[in-house]
């Protein structure tokens, strides 16, 4: 028969809080770390400010209903002018937007967010006007008219 101590004998000593678990793996950092922001790319960013001001130009002008607005990183050769910000091609009704020249071309004022979508936008509102042989400010009149 297997030894065993008799419940009077002696009290049962306390074990000591241990730091690990059962594995020994216990007090360490959770496994799933807390939600992070989502990232947040140039690329993205510029492909955002492309998508609205196409939609604002499409909403506004019906000759632009079905043009596509399409973005590229680079264009496939320089001109005479030198390297285009944009190209339209109406027989095939698209407006391709140049990511790397706008953005690294372009010289905003400040150097903050706002003003690198104001040169996104702009792009998209000076592309549009080409296609549509106009000039950019009556692409969008109502919207600058603050007084």
């Amino acid at each position: 028969m297997a030894w065993r101590r008799s419940a009077a004998s002696s009290p049962v000593p306390r074990r000591r809080p241990s730091r690990h678990g059962r594995h020994g793996r216990e007090d360490r950092s959770p496994v799933v770390r807390p939600p992070l922001p989502p990232l947040d790319t140039r690329a993205e960013r510029f492909d955002l400010a492309v998508g609205t001001a196409a939609e604002f130009l499409r909403s506004a002008w019906s000759e632009l209903e079905d043009v596509s607005f399409e973005v590229a990183d680079m264009p496939p050769e320089s001109d005479a002018d030198g390297i285009p910000r944009w190209q339209t091609l109406r027989e095939e009704k698209r407006i391709v937007i140049f990511r790397l020249p706008v953005e690294r071309l372009g010289h905003p004022h400040r150097d903050d967010e706002l003003h690198r979508r104001m040169m996104v936008e702009g792009s998209v509102f000076r592309a549009a006007a080409e296609y549509l042989d106009r000039d950019p400010w009556d692409l969008g009149p109502e919207r600058f008219r603050y007084f």
